[in-house]
């Protein structure tokens, strides 16, 4: 079994769709999958996550990232996919793994470091216990394998770490030790106009990320004002410190065309980071494109998707009930 899941805290990125989306609908065919929506981690960001509703009373954030699931090619008849408040044991084993969990361990990790230096006093105690919610998540359903970006895996060696502890403790092996599936490229992609920090769905500058659903022409015109240098002639190689501008677009150009660099800088010999552009352009619409028109297709049907997620958190909760039942038994 695999689980992977993502945040619905605002529109994706292509960081988001190379990194995890993307691979999605090959797991499918090599494992059974469990798919998640996870609402209850974007709250250490935006707390009003569930503020934008429709007509009808659906969360429109929750609806969207569905429907980009699924255009992406999650099938819901092959994959458990559910929204991660909606199954409340979640929440009930991150309150047992809490109390496993060293205070230390959870102040090691790089991304409260790097976070809670961003915001200073703003900083709440859920994104200090983040990783243990994580953890929750993937021990819940005695999953063997994880699907996570690069930038994920120090939280994921910290779950074993709890899971390793607590069958230590009672001498059984009551959590099941996930390996990882790590996927790099969506890491490794940058802002398009800081090529120094990654390409972020919450970056406060629209025009550093390139989101799945924007407008063709914004694409377009986004990639044309992307960070480069001032070489003269052109010099299009890859060189993160030295060309970090053209490095992230030979990054972003080999994720998507399937291409190592080395062989895209023979290909750019000669030729002007104009050349470049345009050709990073044409390859993700031709992506792009499909998608978004799937996209469309399915946000229309807010009943088909809300189906989708009743159905995924009953299978999901008879899953995470076993788990739950199972821990209360060694307990008692």
């Amino acid at each position: 079994m695999l689980f992977s899941a993502v945040q619905p805290s605002g529109l994706l990125t292509i960081a988001n769709y190379l990194g995890v989306l993307c691979h999605w609908k090959k797991m499918q065919d090599s494992y059974q999958c469990i798919y998640c929506i996870a609402d209850l981690h974007a709250m250490t960001a935006k707390k009003n996550i569930y503020k934008k509703k429709n007509k009808n009373g659906s969360t429109k954030t929750i609806l969207d990232t569905l429907a980009l699931y699924l255009a992406c090619g999650v099938d819901p008849n092959k994959s458990i996919v559910f929204l991660q408040s909606q199954v409340l044991e979640h929440t009930q084993l991150n309150w047992i793994l809490n109390c496993y969990t060293n205070l230390g361990d959870l102040f090691r990790m790089t991304q409260f470091k790097v976070k809670s230096k961003n915001e200073n006093a703003s900083i709440n105690s859920g994104l200090l216990t983040y990783p243990i919610l994580m953890a929750s998540d993937i021990l819940l359903y005695d999953v063997n394998k994880v699907l996570v970006g690069e930038d994920q895996k120090q939280h994921i060696e910290l779950t074993k770490k709890i899971a390793r502890r607590v069958n230590r403790i009672y001498k059984k092996e009551i959590f099941t030790i996930p390996s990882l599936i790590i996927t790099k490229s969506g890491s490794r992609i940058k802002s398009l106009l800081d090529p120094t920090k990654k390409m972020s769905k919450s970056d406060s500058n629209r025009n550093s990320s390139i989101f799945m659903l924007d407008n063709i022409d914004l694409i377009k015109k986004k990639f044309a004002k992307a960070v480069t240098d001032s070489e003269n002639p052109a010099n299009i190689s890859f060189n993160k410190k030295k060309k970090p501008g053209i490095s992230n677009l030979l990054e972003i150009l080999s994720a998507f065309k399937k291409i190592p660099i080395v062989e895209l800088e023979k290909f750019f010999l000669n030729k002007t980071y104009l050349d470049l552009k345009l050709m990073i352009f044409q390859t993700v619409k031709k992506k792009l494109v499909p998608i978004q028109e799937k996209y469309f297709l399915y946000r229309r049907d807010e009943v088909y998707l809300r189906d989708i997620l009743f159905k995924g958190a009953i299978k999901a909760t008879k899953k995470a009930k076993e788990t739950i039942e199972r821990l209360f038994n060694l307990f008692n």
